[in-house]
């Protein structure tokens, strides 16, 4: 057996007041020689490497929302015809995120419903490709994203989503999803209260665990530090 798998699978290192260093394999203890010390030195910087190069690769995968969460309910309206282009965009009803976009939509599903709600996504990932089908249907940058520029849909790291109730009814929101009016701004004040309420709701909830909202759009929410994700044109498969 080499020493890295004796290091790795069954010695313990102890400092003894940051000079002398003893290794634990066996009931009898031995001294290690300087060698052995710079080679745990160099295994133990090499596995961190690793493993911060692991949990990168981590981060920037797309994940099923479903896979994290299957409470969370679906209704993607861009693998329909219910959408403003009125063709269906995507090949399959599939939910993708980046994984930490995920799992802080995980948590804001499981604070809702300890209040006995949860979340409906509308959108989540969107190749490049469709976000050039939308510029071409409404090419209004309050609404759509340039595709020239990218949306943070494209980098999986911006969700469209309203509230439902335990029973999966929709509360009631100043308007439809994609209602591309001034209604649909997050400053709009002429509502209901009853809606105003409901719309604070899932701001602050959101915002509690790391998306900002936008502005022109109540259900549009992009995770706080999408600028790490690349733009991607993968097809939902």
């Amino acid at each position: 057996m080499t020493l890295m798998t004796q290091i790795d699978r069954r010695l313990q290192i102890c400092a003894d007041g940051g000079k002398r260093l003893w290794i634990f394999g066996s009931p009898k203890i031995h001294s290690t020689t300087p060698v052995r010390v710079l080679l745990f030195a160099a295994y133990c910087s090499l596995l961190l490497v690793s493993l911060a190069l692991s949990q990168k690769k981590q981060n920037q995968e797309l994940v099923d929302i479903h896979s994290v969460n299957p409470a969370i309910v679906l209704d993607l309206r861009y693998a329909t015809e219910n959408n403003f282009t009125h063709h269906k965009l995507y090949a399959v009803a599939k939910c993708l995120l980046r994984r930490e976009p995920a799992e802080s939509l995980s948590a804001v599903q499981k604070e809702l419903q300890t209040r006995g709600l949860g979340l409906k996504i509308f959108d989540g990932y969107r190749p490049l490709s469709v976000q050039k089908k939308l510029w071409e249907a409404v090419p209004d940058a309050r609404y759509v994203a340039n595709p020239a520029k990218g949306s943070r849909h494209n980098r999986g790291a911006a969700v469209d989503l309203t509230l439902v109730d335990s029973l999966g009814n929709e509360l009631a929101m100043p308007t439809p999803f994609d209602s591309f009016t001034e209604k649909a701004h997050c400053n709009y004040k002429k509502l209901p209260r009853k809606i105003l309420k409901n719309r604070a709701l899932l701001q602050q909830v959101m915002e509690r665990h790391g998306f900002w909202r936008m502005e022109t759009e109540w259900w549009h929410f992009d995770f706080h530090d999408w600028g790490r994700f690349k733009i991607l044109d993968l097809p939902l498969e």
